[in-house]
């Protein structure tokens, strides 16, 4: 299947369920219909609140899939790395939006618990209705600025998608990560001068480039932690 025939699928679920496979297969992730069926159950929400709410620019089907559900999956296998070994994982979405892309992973991953922190009411909003219409048991929303968020533990992912630029992230974000956690934010192109921006405090562990199935552009996943 090319970009284009992805970019172009129909509203038909079977369009949209091909397109989502196919990127899964490409990313080497295997999930069960019924976790696919989720995902798209999810996006169909997001569409339907989308029409009234203005959650995300991306209107149409085939690219909500490749450019929500893939681009967000696409950090799931360095995800998987940096919970091997753990007995729980926990994870914050920073800036969740629309649930991207704290949702998708959490339906992905139904044993990690997923706390979505989003300071826009009608954003938070959608979160709180989408967790109680898909039944995600592994996920809290939270409507607040992270930087005001009250949380009883540390966790061990703190990730964000479109949140800021990397030094915001570690100054709002950083008190949320374990010792032993991680910071991971979703880029573009490798950030050469946000990068160059880090504080001295903060290391970078990994900064490896995603291939997105069917999403034109540079992807790079970079990760940090304190240093030792």
């Amino acid at each position: 299947m090319t970009a284009a025939r992805a970019e172009d699928a129909m509203t038909d679920d079977r369009d949209l369920a091909e397109v989502l496979a196919a990127g899964l297969q490409a990313l080497g992730l295997s999930l069960s219909a019924a976790v696919q069926r989720a995902l798209l159950d999810y996006l169909a929400l997001l569409a339907r609140w989308n029409r009234t709410y203005n959650l995300t620019a991306i209107r149409e089907p085939g690219r909500m899939v490749t450019h929500h559900l893939l681009d967000s999956l696409a950090a799931l296998p360095a995800l998987d790395r940096l919970a091997a070994g753990r007995r729980t994982v926990s994870l914050l979405d920073v800036g969740s939006g629309g649930g991207l892309p704290g949702i998708p992973i959490a339906i992905a991953r139904p044993d990690w618990r997923v706390t979505l922190v989003e300071p826009v009411q009608k954003k938070g909003a959608f979160l709180v209705q989408a967790i109680a219409e898909l039944g995600l048991g592994n996920v809290h929303a939270a409507i607040a600025r992270v930087e005001d968020l009250a949380t009883p533990a540390p966790f061990d992912i703190v990730i964000s998608r479109a949140f800021a630029d990397l030094a915001a992230f570690v100054h709002a974000a950083l008190r949320h990560a374990a010792r032993d956690g991680r910071l991971v934010a979703m880029k573009g192109v490798h950030p050469d001068a946000e990068l160059a921006e880090l504080p001295a405090d903060i290391e970078v562990e990994a900064c490896p480039a995603l291939a997105v199935p069917f999403v034109e552009g540079a992807r790079h996943l970079v990760v940090m932690r304190r240093r030792p």
